[in-house]
C-alpha cells in the first residue's frame, strides 16, 4: 500500500469506525456464534499473493463483526466500562504512526516525558498524596502506564517480595532466597480479584483471603488477628492488596483501619481500584481514600470509566527505588548519556518494550478538561436500583457504590438463574451473574457512554422474547414481574 492509497483508505476507515460506534445499538450486543465459527470462513494458510483491500475490508462484516461482543453497545451492562472516545481513538492513531518502543528516556524522551508529566496530572485529579508525584520536591515515587491492573498489582507484589527478602538477608545473610521466598505471606479479601491470587501463583507468595464484614469491606482488625497468627507460625507478612470497589458488588475496604496495620508490622500496602479509581475526580467520592497516606503502591484503569480505550492502567509507586531493585538489568546496549538522570521505564516494569500510550491519555484529559469528566462520572442513577427495591418479589443483597447494582429474586439460586439466562437469551441485552455469600445474583452497571434514555425507552415489551419455563411458581412470579405492577424490562433499563 503506498502513501496515497493509505490516505484513500485511511479516510474510509475512519468513516466505518464512526458509523459503527454511532450506529452499535442497533447490533446485538452477543455474537450469535460457537466456538470455531471462523475457521470454515478463512483458508488453511496465508495467501501467497497480495489480496485487495477491497477484498479484506469486506471481510470485516463477513468474518469479525458477527464474533464481536459490542463493548459500546447501549445495551452492554455486563463487567465494568471499557470506554473509549474520539480524542482517544485519535491518540492511538498519532501513537501508532510514531510506534516508538519507550524502554529508556533516550529510546523516545517524549514518550517518558509526556507519560511523567500525564501522570503527575491525574494523581493530582484524585487526589493521591504528593509522594506519587514524579515532579514534587520531596517525593521519590511516581507514576507509569502499564497495561492491566492485574499486571500493576503483580509488579507490587514481586517488589513487596524482593524488599523483604532484603530486609530477612540482613538477619539471615546465608539462607537461600528461595528458603526465604517460601516463608511469605500476603493478604486480600475474600472479595478481591483473581489478579491477586494469580500474582501469588507467578511470584510464589502465599496469599491469604480474609473475611470481610456485612458490608464485604476488609477491617483492620481481622487484618490484625490474621498477621498475628501467621507469625506465631513462622510466616513473614509482606503484603497487602486493599480493593476500593470490588467485582462482585463494588465494596470499599477500609483503608483508614488497614493503613495503620501495614505501616505498624511493615507490610507493603498496595490498592487495587480498577473500576472506582475514576470516580475520585469528584471529591465527594474521596471519602473513600481516607488512609490512602498510607500505601505503598495505587493502581486503577483509565481505560474502565474515563474514555481512554485499552489499554491503559494508572500505577503510583512511593518509592521508585524498591521498583529499580526488582526489575533493573543493564546491558551496555541500553546505556545511555542520561542514564541514572532521566527516568528509565523499563525499570518500572516487567517487559522491556512499551508503547506509547501516554498519547491518548493526554488527548482524552485536554479535550474533557477535568470538569467534563467530573460530570462524566455524576451521570451515576439511583433509579433502578429504587425501583428494584419497590418490589417484594425482588432483594438488594449489597449496599450499591457508584454506578453498579446487584439484585436477585428472592428465593433459591435457580429462579435468578433462570432469570438471567431469559434477560441474555436474545443478545440484545448482557448481563454477568456473580455470588455473594452462596447466593446468585445479577450484575447491572452502565458500561456505554452511549446509554441514553431513548434507547431504553425503545425496548417494549412486544419486541422481548416471552418468558416461557416450566415451573409455575415461576411463570406466576415473571408474569407480576413483566405486568404493569413492576416492567422487569424497563426497570433493567431505566437508570439513566
Amino acid at each position: 500500500m503506498e502513501p496515497e492509497e493509505y490516505r484513500q483508505r485511511g479516510k474510509e476507515m475512519v468513516d466505518y469506525i464512526c458509523q459503527y460506534l454511532s450506529n452499535v445499538r442497533e447490533r446485538r450486543v452477543t455474537p450469535d456464534v460457537q466456538p470455531g465459527y471462523m475457521r470454515a470462513q478463512l483458508p488453511d494458510s496465508a495467501p501467497m499473493d497480495p489480496d485487495s483491500w477491497d477484498n479484506i475490508f469486506g471481510d470485516i462484516e463477513k468474518i469479525i463483526m458477527p464474533g464481536v461482543v459490542h463493548w459500546q453497545s447501549p445495551h452492554m451492562h455486563a463487567y465494568f466500562p471499557a470506554l473509549t472516545s474520539w480524542p482517544s481513538l485519535l491518540g492511538d492513531m498519532l501513537a501508532d504512526a510514531i510506534n516508538c518502543l519507550g524502554f529508556t528516556w533516550a529510546s523516545s524522551p517524549a514518550c517518558t516525558e509526556l507519560e511523567m508529566n500525564v501522570m503527575d496530572w491525574l494523581a493530582k485529579m484524585l487526589g493521591l498524596p504528593d509522594k506519587f508525584l514524579h515532579h514534587h520536591p520531596d517525593s521519590v515515587g511516581g507514576g507509569v502506564l502499564q497495561s492491566t491492573v492485574s499486571e500493576s498489582t503483580l509488579v507490587a507484589l514481586l517488589a513487596a517480595r524482593k524488599n523483604k527478602i532484603l530486609e530477612m538477608k540482613v538477619s539471615e545473610p546465608d539462607t537461600d532466597e528461595s528458603s526465604l521466598n517460601s516463608r511469605l505471606i500476603a493478604y486480600a479479601s475474600d472479595q478481591a480479584h483473581s489478579s491477586v491470587e494469580k500474582a501469588g501463583l507467578i511470584s510464589l507468595v502465599k496469599i491469604k483471603f480474609l473475611p470481610v464484614d456485612e458490608n464485604f469491606s476488609l477491617r483492620g482488625e481481622t487484618l490484625k488477628k490474621a498477621i498475628a497468627e501467621d507469625r506465631k507460625k513462622g510466616l513473614v507478612p509482606v503484603f497487602v492488596c486493599a480493593t476500593l470497589g470490588t467485582t462482585g458488588v463494588c465494596a470499599f475496604d477500609n483503608l483508614s483501619e488497614l493503613g495503620p496495620v501495614c505501616d505498624a508490622e511493615g507490610l507493603w500496602l498496595h490498592i487495587d481500584a480498577a473500576y472506582a479509581g475514576t470516580a475520585f475526580v469528584c471529591p465527594e467520592f474521596r471519602l473513600f481514600l481516607d488512609g490512602i497516606e498510607y500505601a505503598d503502591s495505587f493502581t486503577f484503569n483509565p481505560s474502565k470509566w474515563m474514555m481512554v480505550h485499552f489499554d491503559c492502567t494508572g500505577f503510583w509507586v512511593k518509592d521508585k527505588y524498591k521498583l529499580h531493585q526488582t526489575f533493573s538489568v543493564n546491558p551496555v546496549y541500553l546505556r545511555h548519556a542520561n542514564s541514572g538522570a532521566a527516568i528509565d521505564f523499563m525499570h518500572w516494569q516487567i517487559p522491556l518494550s512499551r508503547r506509547f500510550r501516554s498519547l491518548k491519555l493526554w488527548f482524552v484529559l485536554r479535550s474533557f478538561g477535568v470538569k467534563k469528566l467530573q460530570a462524566h462520572v455524576r451521570q451515576v442513577s439511583k433509579f433502578f436500583e429504587s425501583l428494584v427495591k419497590s418490589d417484594p418479589l425482588f432483594e438488594i443483597p449489597a449496599k450499591r457504590h457508584l454506578g453498579l447494582v446487584v439484585f436477585r429474586l428472592k428465593g433459591p439460586n435457580w429462579l435468578t438463574e433462570k432469570l438471567l439466562k431469559e434477560l441474555s437469551s436474545s443478545g440484545r441485552l448482557f448481563l454477568i451473574p456473580a455470588t455473594i455469600h452462596d447466593k446468585f445474583i445479577i450484575r447491572f452497571t452502565v458500561t456505554s457512554q452511549f446509554t441514553t434514555r431513548e434507547d431504553i425507552l425503545a425496548w417494549s415489551l412486544e419486541r422481548e422474547p416471552k418468558f416461557a419455563y416450566s415451573h409455575a411458581i415461576l411463570r406466576v412470579l415473571l408474569f407480576k414481574c413483566m405486568s404493569w405492577q413492576w416492567p422487569l424490562r424497563k426497570c433493567l433499563c431505566f437508570y439513566w
